[in-house]
């Protein structure tokens, strides 16, 4: 059973209104996501680790998981064959019910939902019309997503509403962009993109009104060797991208220690938001995942710190003065 959290709590546990006194630190704010947003019991184990340690994460939602059996042979990318993804569509019907149930849960427990796309193709030589079309297509395969199983009866009440204005952020496949991108994101009125790389943590850029976060560099291993910190680039980091189960235990305390220390110089510094990503495979046996509820599970209850989705970073960082623009 999953604890729902009405965002009057939400708003007073994580002191929105209230700025930080000149002498206080602000509040650190850890940001965790995950790309994709596929498989079911994933959802249920980033949900569950999310209710045990008060936090909320953000999701970027791949489109063609949505998709039933007609949807997906109709669906065309910008400069694609109709009906090709590369990351392929949902198993089946029930697979979507399941998975509009998980988002819809996730919704009312106060986590982000966020765009990733729809076919996970590399937008780096898109137009604003080319990523305006992806967006669309991602926006009514989640406004008919209960439809389009045959369970239009059982769609919950306010699913049209968030479908259509409560996906308010974005990151790019392969984090792959464009200059068509921002223009295609304020015409669909998102607030943020989380697509950029940053060499260590820093604050968000504000270009034309869109806050641009980016995953940061971190030092891992005993080289301190610089890794974009994501589950997808420790992975290449630590086996070249190929399954290791032997060392599985030894890339899960590597992540873990990267994390924290990633984590303690902001807490006992200048408190830069920290941003993590994650997908919903567990690779290398899930060493990633396992470092992930290792953090969440540390840092999320230390005084002074908010594990919080990007939506609600905004307003925290906002306190802090005007953001950069870009």
């Amino acid at each position: 059973m999953f604890r729902f959290i009405s965002f009057a709590s939400l708003a007073l546990s994580l002191a929105l209104p209230v700025a930080a006194k000149a002498d206080e630190k602000p509040k650190q704010l850890v940001m965790i996501s995950f790309d994709g947003a596929h498989d079911n019991a994933l959802w249920t184990k980033s949900r569950e680790i999310a209710s045990r340690n008060g936090a909320h994460f953000t999701y970027f939602l791949s489109c063609t998981f949505l998709m039933n059996r007609d949807q997906a042979k109709a669906y065309q990318a910008p400069g694609q064959k109709a009906g090709k993804s590369n990351v392929g569509f949902a198993k089946s019907e029930d697979d979507v019910r399941t998975r509009i149930a998980n988002i819809w849960g996730a919704h009312l427990e106060g986590h982000d939902i966020s765009s990733h796309a729809c076919g996970h193709f590399d937008g780096k030589a898109w137009t604003a019309a080319d990523w305006q079309q992806e967006f669309m297509n991602a926006r009514v395969a989640l406004r008919d997503a209960w439809k389009n199983v045959g369970e239009a009866d059982k769609e919950p009440l306010g699913w049209q509403e968030f479908a259509t204005k409560d996906v308010k952020g974005f990151r790019a496949p392969y984090l792959s962009t464009s200059d068509g991108l921002v223009p295609a994101e304020r015409a669909m009125g998102f607030q943020y993109d989380a697509s950029l790389v940053t060499r260590g943590p820093m604050l968000p850029q504000v270009v034309d009104g869109i806050y641009r976060f980016g995953l940061p560099l971190i030092p891992e291993g005993p080289d301190h060797h610089l890794v974009i910190g994501m589950d997808y680039n420790l992975y290449v980091h630590h086996s070249k991208g190929v399954e290791d189960k032997a060392d599985s235990k030894s890339f899960e305390d590597r992540t873990f220690d990267a994390f924290e220390a990633a984590f303690d110089k902001q807490y006992n510094g200048e408190r830069i938001p920290l941003q993590l990503g994650f997908h919903f495979v567990e690779m290398n046996d899930g060493a990633y995942w396992r470092a992930l509820d290792r953090f969440v599970t540390d840092v999320c209850h230390k005084e002074g710190v908010a594990c919080v989705s990007y939506s609600e970073a905004i307003p925290l960082i906002a306190m802090r003065g005007k953001p950069q623009q870009g």
